[in-house]
């Protein structure tokens, strides 16, 4: 009789212990810590983003995009989003209300789900360039551009933007916000393009020039590289000498008054548009 009444007691006072960390547990989750919200506003900084290997989307869009494609370190979200897809998986995950979401964005308007994903692991070596069309970027500085850039990328099917050293980075929060989602399927590598570029002369490698070819009209290859450049200078100078395709983009009708350039982002739309046009 008494060993049945201590044996209960020891599973009550066991079960006890369990239900008060399982507490201790369940406020841990349930809230963004100022420390968390430090380190993810840390990320609007492209050196602690190079020092963790991180950056930081947001919105159920972009970071739905993200999940089935880069590798996640933390979700902070609404326990409406978290219950209705339990599918979401990071190393860590946090139920956040909408007062520590506001704390932590970068938007004017909080969203409902933050996350923090490391950075593609994907080598420039690695990738065979001979049979793909891909973007090269020289200088571009806005992270609007540079977005809308990715997704026009992504629309046509162009896997893979070579940029500069000194375009806007990729990670910049501005940035991947603009991408809404492409960068999930874009890969974008920063190298000299200089000398990138002298590697892979033996392909066809266009630039957008007053003076070059009108792009309706010449002959277009299936492959190599179309360069833009900066939304100030254009295609750097040592860059141009290493086009061996120069395209020109005519207005309409000829010979009216117009503006004196395109906006990058629409240049490179066009550009695209009729180089896939052709592989139809």
């Amino acid at each position: 009789m008494f060993e049945t009444f201590f044996g209960m007691i020891s599973r009550i006072f066991m079960l006890a212990c369990q239900s008060y960390r399982g507490i201790l547990l369940f406020l841990r989750v349930m809230s963004l810590s100022k420390s968390k919200i430090k380190y993810i506003r840390s990320l609007n900084e492209k050196k602690f983003r190079n020092e963790h290997n991180t950056f930081v989307a947001e919105g159920t869009k972009l970071v739905f995009d993200l999940i089935a494609t880069c590798r996640c370190q933390l979700i902070a979200a609404l326990p409406s989003i978290l219950s209705s897809h339990p599918e979401l998986k990071a190393e860590e995950v946090i139920t956040a209300d909408e007062n520590e979401l506001k704390k932590a964005t970068f938007l004017k308007t909080a969203p409902q789900i933050i996350a923090v994903f490391y950075h593609p692991s994907q080598k420039i070596e690695k990738i065979d360039f001979d049979n793909r069309l891909c973007l090269v970027l020289d200088g571009i500085q806005d992270p609007g551009n540079m977005g809308a850039i990715v997704r026009i990328a992504d629309w046509f099917g162009i896997e893979h933007i070579i940029s500069s050293y000194d375009t806007v980075d990729i990670f910049n929060p501005k940035t991947v916000q603009a991408t809404m989602g492409a960068i999930a399927r874009v890969t974008v590598f920063y190298t000299d393009l200089v000398e990138f570029l002298r590697q892979q002369s033996h392909l066809p490698i266009y630039g957008t020039f007053l003076e070059g070819d009108d792009i309706y009209s010449t002959t277009l290859s299936d492959n190599g590289f179309i360069v833009m450049g900066s939304e100030g200078r254009g295609i750097g100078n040592e860059t141009k000498k290493l086009i061996n395709k120069k395209l020109f983009i005519p207005n309409f009708p000829e010979g009216r008054a117009t503006s004196e350039s395109l906006n990058v982002a629409a240049a490179t739309a066009i550009t695209c548009a009729e180089f896939r046009r052709r592989a139809r």
